[in-house]
């Protein structure tokens, strides 16, 4: 297929094109490679998609890497997801999904059963040597989501007001009214500078099922906490939170971090300090972040947890973006043409640098760097990612060592 034929291809053969066994095998190779997180994710798919398959075109793949950073969730699972529609329907996109996510949801899984053991062998400094790292990968990723996405001195007002609001407003509530702060305030004021280059999307999904997708998305954020609140259930609660996590996430897999450490850290569902371990940990994987739920899952103290809580909490906090996906697919061309949509996604962008900033300083740098060591080996660490280009995988296993070595 010639390039830029792919746009206008008819949905219909489109759907069901790649046998279902090969979009598994495709995205579990992506799942076991794909380091670095959501953005080089992007630059593995579009290698594997558009230079190497040829499953899409340039302008479609741009488009579709468009639309799910404009909808909330993690945007490479987000787009692996409308890939495996696009190439064999709903059964392709709950395969590339499954194959893009395992390993890391098992590898997740499996260091919060070991955690424990683990330290009792090691002792407790390695385990702090992880919330170090995870100082370093957040300052990194909100270094580079300032610059792309707050290059004005609108935005980063914008960021630095959703911040101190988010601060201000320390649970969920808060962090949602600054997304909507952004939103608004782009609408208003972000117009300048928006863009009309856009491709029509092929899609296997009709409109009738994209209503009902999106009905049954707002139906579970808005039905969801009142069932918790009128039923009080450990399981229904932890769906619910999770749920909504995955359901409010502008921005990709770091911004989760504020979104679930409101959720399960304050109610005590995990302790802070086995939260920031895991997502240190979760830096030396491949794969989507979002797969961190499954270790929170796993770490509960109470039911359900274990294997049972991991694949509750990896199923809700992933089933929103399946809905959005399949919701939205028929309707963005004539959303994407919309300036009003541009310009309030300019504003939810800048809004989630400010959610970043506010979770870099608490929980990140309170609990991460308590002395003058921890400040060396995560300065140490931060110019390994950002000067020296190491490897994330591997500055967590040097920071977990470091940890060891300094521990008292």
């Amino acid at each position: 297929m010639a390039n830029g034929e792919m746009a206008k291809t008819d949905p219909s053969s489109v759907s069901g094109s790649t046998p279902l066994s090969e979009i598994f095998a495709v995205f579990l190779r992506l799942g076991l490679t794909s380091f670095g997180g959501p953005i080089a994710h992007l630059g593995y798919f579009r290698e594997e998609f558009v230079a190497r398959r040829k499953w899409l075109d340039d302008k479609t793949y741009a488009d579709l890497v468009a639309l799910c950073q404009f909808l909330p969730g993690p945007a490479s699972s987000q787009i692996g997801i409308a890939v495996g529609l696009l190439r064999g329907g709903y059964a392709g996109s709950l395969l590339a999904w499954l194959g893009f996510t395992l390993p890391s949801a098992i590898l997740m899984v499996l260091f919060a059963f070991s955690v424990a053991s683990i330290g009792d062998a090691l002792g407790s400094g390695w385990l702090h040597g992880l919330k170090i790292a995870a100082v370093a990968v957040v300052a990194q990723a909100l270094l580079g989501m300032a610059r792309s996405l707050t290059p004005d001195r609108e935005r980063a007002t914008l960021a630095v007001a959703a911040a101190a609001l988010t601060l201000a407003v320390p649970t969920a509530w808060g962090q949602v009214g600054a997304i909507l702060l952004g939103g608004v305030v782009g609408m208003a004021l972000l117009r300048n500078g928006v863009r009309d280059d856009h491709v029509d999307l092929p899609s296997p999904v009709t409109r009738r099922a994209a209503f009902a997708s999106l009905a049954l998305f707002f139906a579970l954020l808005i039905g969801l906490p009142l069932a918790s609140s009128a039923f009080p259930n450990q399981s229904l609660a932890v769906f619910d939170a999770f749920y909504r996590a995955g359901s409010l996430v502008f921005g990709g897999g770091h911004v989760v971090l504020p979104l679930l450490q409101a959720e399960v850290v304050p109610p005590g569902w995990v302790s802070n300090d086995a939260f920031l371990a895991g997502y240190g940990a979760a830096q030396a994987l491949p794969g989507p972040l979002f797969a961190f739920a499954g270790f929170l899952g796993a770490a509960m103290g109470s039911a359900p947890n274990g294997l049972t809580g991991a694949v509750l909490c990896l199923v809700a906090v992933f089933l929103p973006s399946f809905l959005l996906i399949i919701g939205a697919l028929p309707f963005w061309t004539l959303l994407r043409a919309r300036p009003a949509a541009q310009a309030a996604l300019k504003g939810v962008n800048a809004a989630v640098v400010g959610l970043l900033l506010a979770a870099f300083y608490h929980p990140v740098w309170t609990s991460g760097i308590m002395d003058r060591w921890d400040f060396a080996i995560g300065a140490a660490a931060f110019l390994l990612l950002t000067m020296w280009k190491t490897p994330p995988w591997l500055v967590v296993i040097l920071c977990a060592l470091a940890g060891a070595v300094v521990s008292p």
